[in-house]
């Protein structure tokens, strides 16, 4: 433990001070730093696809450049457990630890009207469970599929924001990550183009979506079946437009898939290899409180490989069978269903059920076929900490029989690999934490999660138990 929070200290004094510096280039911009930010997605959702939220006061001034940045850290660890066996990718029974730390400076500038340029370098590095292996709800929403131990710089994103006014109400958004201070008009065209993750436009959930500040594991953050186009970091390039319709909303995208499954380099070829996802969202209020409904449908072709084929090809030479030795261009369809419901003013619900017919290998996202998820955000008030949130969550994954078969038969997945199943369930998560805000843009968080028959195995049932606590700052 000691050992985790030397470099803790080291790199939230470095965020501090890097904190200060651009404190100070925000305040030079007349940036109005003391009114509330739209709520800050995850790393990987930093785009407001949904309503931006209004300011709370009259400002109507329009920046013309902007900068913000956060740091998060994360550690977690793992309780042993009992397994009657352990494969070559399986959830290791022995205690673990593992940690993540990102850190991230969103900058943005306004070249013409309508006109938005935001680039996002980061860093990051981190430690995960059993390299990785024996999940499909993976435990951390940081955790980056080639991530290391030492830190790793990149462009997370850069990206172009047009935005072109259509009618209605004008409404001014506050600025922050990823978002200038602007007037927006509720009828409107939004058009995103560049480097980007398909979180940031697509399923933009308020209660369930940033790991940085809410639930950490990959089934309660997104749709869990959603093989959403992305490299191994979770970013891709391509394109989306949207449109605003008073109580409705229609987005749609294309984006790059990589080269190889959960791999590091994007395909170019986008005509060929993509990520096609449409959605369709619809605000309401029930009994006077907002709530929204999602509807979402994607296809993606990819050089991806079958599991029947590769399970056919072991029967006819005697082997063990390999997904990876099949590949060929192949679709896989699937759709997502997700309702949000703020309750009252200080409790919200989320709902979630995902399916895909993925008789191909999962390629970008995570071993999960079909899924439904849901869970409880409560705000402090109640007990006079009206910062401070309190969520709980539970989801329950599942497999088709083409998958279940290739995994009985010994193969091996992206994640998942117990060299057997001879006894399937369905993998269920559940996820509590509880978030404290110390001053405004520090929070401390404390992760509980339970996790039943990792790898959808039944002999290995567990249940599988991580401890977690996590830092972030932001400006």
């Amino acid at each position: 433990m000691f050992h985790t929070l030397a470099p803790l200290a080291r790199r939230s004094l470095s965020a501090a001070i890097l904190a200060g510096c651009v404190a100070s280039t925000a305040h030079a911009a007349n940036m109005d730093t003391d009114t509330p930010t739209p709520a800050a997605g995850d790393d990987r959702a930093a785009v407001p696809s949904r309503e931006p939220q209004p300011s709370n006061d009259a400002d109507t001034r329009e920046d013309r450049w902007s900068a913000h940045a956060q740091t998060t850290y994360v550690w977690q660890h793992k309780d042993a457990f009992e397994a009657p066996y352990t494969g070559p990718q399986s959830l290791i029974p022995q205690a673990e630890r593992s940690y993540t730390w990102t850190f991230t400076a969103f900058l943005g500038a306004r070249f013409w009207k309508g006109g938005e340029l935001y680039v996002n370098p980061e860093v990051v590095e981190g430690l995960p469970l059993s390299h990785l292996y024996g999940l499909a709800s993976i435990n951390n929403g940081e955790i980056q599929k080639n991530g290391g131990v030492k830190p790793r710089g990149y462009y997370a994103r850069a990206f172009l924001r047009q935005v072109i006014n259509l009618g209605g109400d004008t409404f001014h958004v506050d600025a922050g990550p990823n978002q200038l201070a602007s007037n927006y008009q509720r009828e409107r065209l939004v058009f995103t183009l560049g480097k980007i993750t398909q979180t940031d436009l697509f399923e933009k959930n308020t209660y369930a979506n940033d790991p940085r500040t809410q639930f950490l594991n990959w089934a309660m953050i997104t749709h869990g079946a959603w093989d959403y186009a992305a490299d191994a970091r979770a970013y891709t390039i391509g394109g989306a437009a949207e449109l605003y319709w008073n109580d409705w909303a229609i987005r749609a995208g294309r984006f790059m898939e990589p080269t190889i499954a959960n791999g590091p380099k994007l395909n170019y070829n986008i005509g060929r290899y993509h990520g096609d996802t449409l959605e369709i969202e619809h605000d309401h209020t029930l009994a006077g409180q907002p709530g929204l409904v999602r509807v979402m449908v994607f296809r993606n072709r990819a050089f991806a490989g079958s599991y029947r084929d590769a399970i056919n090809q072991a029967l006819a030479t005697g082997g063990v069978p390999d997904v990876t030795t099949v590949r060929k261009d192949a679709d896989k369809t699937g759709y997502g269903i997700s309702l949000e419901q703020r309750v009252t003013d200080d409790i919200g619900i989320f709902l979630r059920a995902s399916k895909a017919d993925d008789k191909v290998e999962e390629y970008a996202f995570t071993e999960i076929d079909d899924v439904v998820s849901g869970g409880v955000s409560v705000k402090g008030s109640r007990w006079m900490r009206p910062d401070d949130t309190v969520g709980v969550a539970y989801s329950s994954a599942g497999l088709n029989h083409d998958h279940r078969d290739y995994l009985a038969a010994g193969g091996l997945g992206g994640f998942l690999g117990d060299g057997q199943l001879t006894r399937y369930g369905r993998e269920q998560a559940f996820d509590a934490y509880y978030n404290v805000q110390i001053i405004k843009g520090v929070q401390v968080s404390f992760d509980f999660q339970q996790i039943e028959n990792p790898g959808y195995n039944a002999d290995r049932k567990g249940p599988v138990r991580i401890f977690g606590g996590r830092l972030h700052l932001e400006i």
